[in-house]
């Protein structure tokens, strides 16, 4: 059974050989995708999340000088960039997954040279060395990518209902209101 949900059988894919795995699948993806694929993309979006949620907040309190990077509402900022910027950001993504993955998108093909999911060669402060170490950063850096994926999902949502980012919308909440 399954440590997560104990209801449902373990996936075979889920042995507990990965850092952070728990059993959790109860839509059968590893049934049909390649586990480390599917950590790949976990860990991918986990980091954009971080970052998403950090831009998130910091974006209500710094503003560049000019009227387009003013909005401290991410959900409306977005909204405010010109189609051709966000061709611009969308080509560069692509680019960079491209040339991280050397040119192999498929979970069939990316990791047939041995690369480890999520692993693109850059650790220039060797935090890597110590594998009891880095056993300890991978697991932190799924849990808090998890945390941030539902964390700026709760935000952007919080912008849509509200129409103010996290921080404005925390500080003009009425606390003695009864629901």
């Amino acid at each position: 059974m399954s440590a997560s949900v104990p209801f449902l059988p373990r996936p075979a894919a889920l042995d507990g050989s990965m850092v952070g795995d728990v059993g959790f699948d109860p839509l059968g993806f590893t049934t049909k995708y390649d586990i480390k694929w599917l950590r790949e993309s976990e860990l991918k979006h986990g980091r954009v999340c971080m970052l998403a949620s950090l831009g998130c907040i910091v974006q209500e309190i710094v503003h560049l000088p000019f009227e387009a990077t003013s909005n401290p509402v991410a959900s409306e900022a977005f909204f405010q960039v010109p189609a051709g910027g966000l061709w611009q950001i969308f080509a560069g993504i692509g680019i960079v997954e491209h040339f991280s993955n050397n040119f192999k998108m498929s979970g069939s093909t990316m990791f047939s040279e041995g690369r480890a999911p999520g692993n693109l060669g850059f650790d220039p402060l060797n935090f890597g060395k110590n594998p009891s170490a880095r056993a300890r950063y991978e697991l932190a850096e799924i849990k808090n990518g998890r945390l941030a994926m539902l964390g700026f999902g709760g935000m952007i949502h919080g912008c849509f209902i509200t129409g103010k980012g996290p921080i404005g919308a925390l500080t003009s909440m009425d606390w003695h209101q009864s629901f």
